[in-house]
């Protein structure tokens, strides 16, 4: 993985995300054109703002995205800068686009995000935590709803 730590005058992050966006009604309408302009557009926003693109991957509907940013950002926030810039981008360069789509827009409302960690999973860190210090004070552990999944569910 190609993520660095970012210094800057309060805090020090390694912020990484794994982001889904998929094109609005999920139609078929990233074509190598579109997959191009949304390539180019995303190394023209991490020129602008402190997003990296680690790795753009798209598909026919949807597009993946691992994505490092700084504390100050959101995921919202990261979404809402990515998809709209890519967006007017799309349709000003691939006009053919939006006749495939109403509404002028692009992508769908939703999306899905997952944080990533350079460091290990939830067991990892929380075995680094435990063992920081001479004595280990467990303050607090949270325990999930009987139904609820837990992180290990995915493992």
């Amino acid at each position: 993985m190609n993520s660095y730590t970012i210094h800057s005058s309060h805090n020090v992050s390694v912020l990484m995300y794994h982001f889904v966006f998929p094109t609005k009604y999920r139609r078929v309408v990233i074509d190598d054109d579109v997959d191009e302009v949304i390539k180019t557009t995303c190394i023209e926003i991490s020129k602008r703002y402190p997003i990296r693109f680690l790795e753009i991957g798209t598909d026919k509907d949807h597009i993946h995205l691992l994505i490092q940013s700084v504390a100050k950002y959101s995921p919202s926030e990261i979404v809402r800068i990515v998809k709209s810039i890519t967006a007017k981008e799309v349709f000003r360069a691939c006009p053919q686009v939006k006749k495939k789509l109403w509404g002028g827009e692009f992508w769908s409302d939703g999306f899905y995000v997952a944080s990533v960690s350079e460091h290990g999973n939830e067991k990892v860190i929380a075995n680094y935590v435990k063992n920081q210090g001479d004595k280990y004070n467990k303050m607090y552990r949270e325990y999930y709803i009987e139904g609820q999944m837990s992180l290990q569910d995915f493992e």
